[in-house]
């Protein structure tokens, strides 16, 4: 035969023993890594989910998957031991490398914050602004309370006019009727609107 017809089948087999040890030697490296898994520690399971590591046995591992909630998993189950930086980024979002985590502003609850007096930090223009937006808003605030106060007056006077319009119904009708019998009587004895 002839080396040139080998040549393929060589190399076929040379790719296949190449996949296969470095198959072997993943697997070599997961369970090294399963087994040096110490209680404390950050895994993630194969199945996407994170936990802490309770306890370690010789085929299983109790892990803490939520705050007082413990289940057994096979080791096998362990897709990673994860570092505590990592763990911590992941499961509690804190970033190793931020340090100024702890100075990021904090959303306050009410306004109160907003009127303290300028902080050391020199955070004078921030806080000039949220001085400004109270006023603002108090403005605010009075002239709806203004207007408010202006449409009960505004409906306590037309109340008032309203009554006096009823009474001076009443009045006129009581006059149109003398006025009409005084008119009647006019033309009877021949006033001058009787012809």
């Amino acid at each position: 035969m002839n080396i040139v017809t080998l040549l393929p089948f060589i190399v076929l087999i040379g790719a296949m023993f190449l996949m296969t040890r470095s198959a072997k030697n993943k697997q070599r490296q997961a369970q090294q890594m399963r087994n040096d898994m110490q209680p404390g520690s950050g895994v993630r399971t194969i199945g996407g989910m994170y936990a802490t590591v309770k306890e370690v046995h010789d085929d299983t591992v109790l892990l803490e998957v939520a705050p007082g909630v413990h289940a057994i998993y096979a080791k096998n189950s362990v897709g990673a031991v994860l570092s505590d930086a990592e763990y911590n980024h992941i499961v509690h979002g804190i970033d190793p490398d931020d340090e100024d985590a702890t100075d990021t502003p904090v959303v306050p609850d009410d306004a109160s914050s907003l009127t303290e007096s300028v902080d050391a930090d020199g955070d004078s223009a921030d806080k000039a602004v949220a001085l400004e937006k109270t006023d603002a808003l108090e403005k605010a605030d009075t002239v709806e309370k203004a207007d408010e106060a202006a449409e009960k007056t505004d409906a306590v006077e037309k109340a008032d006019e309203a009554d006096e319009a009823d009474v001076k119904k009443i009045d006129l009708g009581k006059d149109d009727t003398a006025a009409a019998a005084t008119s009647e009587d006019d033309k009877r004895d021949g006033g001058t609107d009787a012809k």
